[in-house]
């Protein structure tokens, strides 16, 4: 492992640690860059979760090292309170068996503003 790879995952476990819910994404959550970053921006809102969005087309280093950091292979990724949570299908499954507004519960994440 090169000091970069090890630099970013510093840097990505950082994130991961300072924020309840993270989204690795492609755009933001405004204007996403893909259909399942879109996906997964529009679960979280229904979840009326507050996440912190990053987004891996303006950070290459992020965008490789995100995928070596899970050991998952695509983008968008969910982390939860530092647990990593899934992709967008993941996260389709479990908002539609409830199980994903249940983890968010479990883990008191913070709600949004309504």
């Amino acid at each position: 492992m090169t000091d970069t790879n090890t630099e970013t995952s510093e840097r990505i476990g950082k994130i991961v640690g300072d924020n309840d819910v993270v989204l690795f994404m492609k755009g933001t959550p405004l204007f996403p860059q893909c259909g399942f970053s879109n996906r997964a921006v529009a679960i979280l809102d229904h979840c009326n979760v507050a996440f912190e969005s990053v987004d891996v087309l303006q950070d290459m280093e992020i965008r490789q090292g995100i995928k070596a950091y899970s050991d998952w292979p695509t983008i968008p990724q969910l982390y939860v309170k530092g647990e990593f949570v899934g992709g967008s299908d993941i996260m389709m499954e479990m908002f539609e068996a409830g199980e994903l507004q249940t983890l968010m519960d479990e883990k008191q994440v913070a709600k949004t503003e309504s």
